[in-house]
């Protein structure tokens, strides 16, 4: 009985993919360079490692300031295009905001 019914269970699948072929997928992938996907000059952006000091003389006063909070403290200046993070007073990360 055992060997019937291993018998038809290899006869079922068989028959399942005589009526129901393979078929494959195709998906394109877009590969775009982490530097292009934003317009972003880094120039024009406060880089790590700038001082609090340094930021409020080459960009002016931020519009918002957040924080410190945590610790190690973490205080954010929001710009118009922007956001600095500071770890005490020194920038560990620039974020552009995102164009709505």
């Amino acid at each position: 009985m055992r060997k019937q019914s291993t018998l038809f269970g290899a006869l079922a699948v068989t028959a399942t993919l005589a009526f129901f072929p393979m078929t494959s997928a195709v998906a394109e992938e877009i590969r775009v360079p982490v530097g292009t996907q934003a317009d972003r000059d880094q120039a024009s952006f406060p880089g790590s490692g700038m001082s609090q000091s340094s930021v409020r003389a080459s960009w002016g006063a931020p519009m918002e300031i957040h924080g410190p909070v945590g610790q190690p403290p973490i205080t954010q200046w929001h710009y118009q295009s922007f956001v600095v993070y500071f770890e005490g007073d020194r920038v560990i990360h620039t974020v552009l905001k995102h164009n709505r």
